[in-house]
């Protein structure tokens, strides 16, 4: 749960503790040794720890195990200074309480530090070693100028000369972490120099204690407390800036094996053991034998960090060398790289032998689906699952490559026959389902396969032709259904230019108003009056006459022109249907069955569009359906299942397209809200000649009937497949039997002679048994 603090308040109260603080320190300073400064100094700790709490929260920090450990630790650095006064002079073991909550607090300053490392990724092997060469140093001057003397006090307790020893180590183990945290950031963020602050604050602190050690004393002024209080203004900072949810965040800098901010502190911290040499502490012989153990450590160090900075050089040079020639989500080489492969595979064939270098290209039947239903995650990992089992599937001699988003490509040399028994050892990869991220998938796809003769002379030339050719029948074998294998012949060059030149007239029509939507009647069987007509896209070109939506739809999916060709028709199907009844030329229940793609459902925004586009052309709800095909129940993703349920709430209707050629599941029409499904033309076609279309139909009826679903029987061409649609049920029917998708006017004129003379189809009459007859 966040802060219910307005967002202004929030990102303003870092610079309140910053002010509180400052102001609580200075307060401390000004009347040292009363219970005003017991006061300011308890005031702002017990305000920082609740900030440990508040600022993590509010920024969503992660993780918050950390903030709870620092807010302990400052916890109990409060209790530490705030009774070290009361239990110095006490006698034995009451002095070691406010050492007990002082060092309890560097353990868990400890691991938060380490819980921010791990969250972040940052335990670099570099910045691990510099952090050892600077804690080395460090450790070795603090042991022989503070630790060691506070030790040799001889009117003092031996534990408590130990401990005041201690402190110092405490504070090089937390700049290890310190020096790690900050040599693998990125940026450094008003939180990251706050604890950064709060660091040199403690030691500061800490260090002013130990010097007090060394002359005899564990407590001096209360002064020596005012870095504590800097310390704790500055955690205070870093919990409640914004920039505290950067901290637990991967932001780790390039590689810089040798960057200036590191030999800053790298070279000091070398020359500090030999530095030692010129002070007192070397006269003695456990000073001298510290000096040169830490001297040859820190050699020692900084050839381990030299070998390694090589060592990750070379890593990185390789690393880089793979990313340039393979494809970064497969791991299998990429279109570069396979160039190269086959290339090689030209140049050893034998110009004059019966061994032929082939080229096979595959795309994936359906991919695009997947990617709009299930999202591009789900996409990429199948496309790393293909990749996988067409390498473990084929020969290791046979190269493999991602040369697209879903496209591979293969090489291979030799005869005719074994070329073939590739393509079965291919089909064979996509025999079972692909299982992503919990879904069985099940895809096929199609292979395009191009061949050529060995040719040392020209090999870049020939294999930069065989994948070409191999793409062009590829886009063949796509053309003629899933799952299909087509090898490559010259008249396949003068197709992929035509498809090309659609394209490229698909997009002018769009501009030029080239496409117009034309209405096909929806009919009741039984009377045959139009209750509702159909909105579809047509294609008059100048100059090729009319295209068959069979031909530009695909190629409109393709090219990502689906969506503003489907937006284009909507728009204009809506607007016509208000003309119609604002004119009276349709009745208030005619209704208007529209289009719509996987793609524009997974839009978030389609319902609120869909809603303001009926408001404008003045089209009540219940006059819209909208048609989707079975792909898009099977969606995984909850953006298009909130966008259906969205639109049904509307109040348009659901339509389930080409119901019986998909999935057909009755849990997925359980759990969407459609409204009705239409049945494909191809069972239609066989009622009354083909016995298994009979019972698909009279199966469909039947369910969608027990689950309240109205149904179209699409494709009605003849009053014999009229009147087996009505026996089993269907209520309303669609097709060539009514005649046609004819332009708006011609609709209309339509519209008003059924209105007037009655349907041209005579209506189905009951006979009192119960079975129907036509009239005679």
């Amino acid at each position: 749960m966040r802060s219910v603090l307005p967002p202004g308040i929030a990102r303003r109260l870092w610079q309140v503790m910053a002010g509180g603080g400052i102001l609580a320190t200075v307060v401390y300073t000004v009347f040292p040794s009363s219970v005003l400064s017991n006061v300011a100094f308890a005031g702002l700790a017990v305000t920082v720890v609740a900030a440990c709490f508040i600022g993590p929260r509010r920024w969503a920090a992660e993780p918050p195990s950390a903030w709870r450990s620092m807010a302990a630790a400052a916890l109990l650095f409060m209790i530490g200074v705030l009774i070290r006064p009361t239990v110095t002079d006490m006698a034995m073991p009451w002095p070691l309480l406010a050492d007990a909550a002082s060092f309890s607090g560097y353990l868990l300053l400890g691991v938060f530090v380490l819980i921010l490392l791990h969250r972040r990724g940052s335990l670099d092997r570099h910045a691990a070693l510099d952090g050892l060469t600077v804690c080395l140093s460090a450790g070795v001057a603090s042991t022989l100028l503070l630790a060691l003397p506070a030790a040799a006090i001889a009117d003092r307790d031996p534990v408590l000369s130990l401990i005041q020893g201690t402190y110092p180590l405490f504070d090089i183990m937390l700049a290890l972490l310190t020096v790690n945290l900050t040599f693998t950031a990125k940026h450094w963020p008003v939180s990251l120099i706050g604890l950064l602050t709060m660091m040199i604050g403690i030691f500061v602190g800490d260090l002013a204690y130990a010097i007090e050690g060394v002359s005899g004393k564990i407590y001096g002024s209360p002064l020596l407390n005012v870095p504590f209080m800097l310390a704790y203004t500055a955690l205070g900072v870093a919990a409640l800036h914004p920039s505290v949810a950067d901290m637990g965040r991967a932001a780790k800098p390039p590689v810089q094996a040798w960057s200036w901010p590191r030999m800053s502190l790298l070279l000091p911290a070398l020359a500090v053991p030999y530095a030692l040499l010129l002070t007192p502490v070397s006269r003695s012989a456990t000073g001298r034998n510290l000096i040169a153990v830490a001297g040859c450590l820190s050699v020692a160090l900084l050839l381990i960090r030299a070998v390694s900075a090589v060592r990750a050089q070379v890593a990185a040079q390789l690393r880089s060398e793979h990313q340039a020639t393979h494809d970064p989500l497969t791991g299998l080489p990429n279109r570069q790289s396979m160039t190269s492969q086959i290339a090689r595979l030209v140049t050893v064939a034998d110009p004059e032998g019966h061994d032929r270098v082939w080229v096979y290209m595959l795309d994936l039947d359906g991919f695009k689906w997947v990617n709009d239903s299930w999202g591009h995650d789900t996409g990429d990992q199948l496309v790393i699952e293909v990749g996988r089992r067409l390498r473990s599937t084929v020969p290791g001699s046979i190269p493999v490559s991602r040369v697209g988003g879903d496209e591979f490509l293969l090489g291979f040399i030799g005869e005719k026959g074994g070329a073939l028994r590739l393509v079965d050892d291919i089909r064979g990869c996509f025999a079972r389902p692909f299982t992503v991220r919990d879904h069985d998938v099940v895809i096929s796809a199609s292979i395009g396969i191009s061949h050529a003769e060995g040719d040392p002379d020209n090999a870049t030339v020939t294999a930069e032709a065989l994948m070409r050719d191999a793409d062009t029948a590829m886009y063949r074998a796509k053309g003629e259904g899933p799952g299909r294998s087509t090898i490559f012949d010259t008249s396949m060059h003068a197709q992929v230019r035509e498809r090309i030149e659609l394209e490229v007239a698909l997009r002018q029509a769009l501009a030029d108003e080239q496409l117009h939507v034309a209405y096909q009647p929806i009919v009741r069987l039984e009377s045959g009056i139009p209750v509702g007509a159909e909105a579809l896209v047509r294609w008059l070109h100048p100059e090729r006459g009319a295209i068959p939506p069979m031909t530009f739809i695909p190629i409109a999916e393709d090219a990502g022109l689906i969506t503003a060709i489907g937006t284009w028709v909507r728009k204009e199907a809506l607007r016509q249907l208000g003309v119609w009844r604002s004119e009276g030329t349709v009745g208030d229940d005619f209704y208007l069955s529209i289009n719509v793609s996987p793609r524009q459902l997974s839009d978030p925004e389609l319902p609120l569009i869909v809603s303001g586009e009926m408001m404008r052309y003045g089209v009540p709800p219940h006059c819209v359906a909208l048609e989707m095909t079975e792909s898009v129940m099977v969606d995984g993703s909850s953006v298009t299942s909130r966008v259906l349920f969205e639109l049904r709430e509307l109040g348009v209707k659901l339509l389930i397209d080409d119901f019986g050629t998909g999935f057909s599941a009755l849990g997925y029409l359980r759990r969407f809200p459609v409204t009705g499904v239409k049945i494909d033309r191809s069972f239609v076609t066989g009622l009354g000649v083909n016995h298994e279309d009979d019972e698909i139909v009279r199966a469909v009826v039947a369910m969608s009937h027990a689950l309240g679903l109205s149904v179209i029987a699409e494709g009605v061409e003849t009053p014999l497949q009229r009147e087996a649609l009505y026996a089993v049920g269907v209520v309303n029917g669609q097709g060539w039997l009514w005649g046609a998708a004819v332009p708006a006017p011609e609709f209309a004129q339509r519209w008003r002679d059924v209105v007037l003379r009655g349907p041209e189809i005579p209506a189905i009459v009951s006979n009192p048994s119960g079975r129907h007859r036509r009239p005679d």
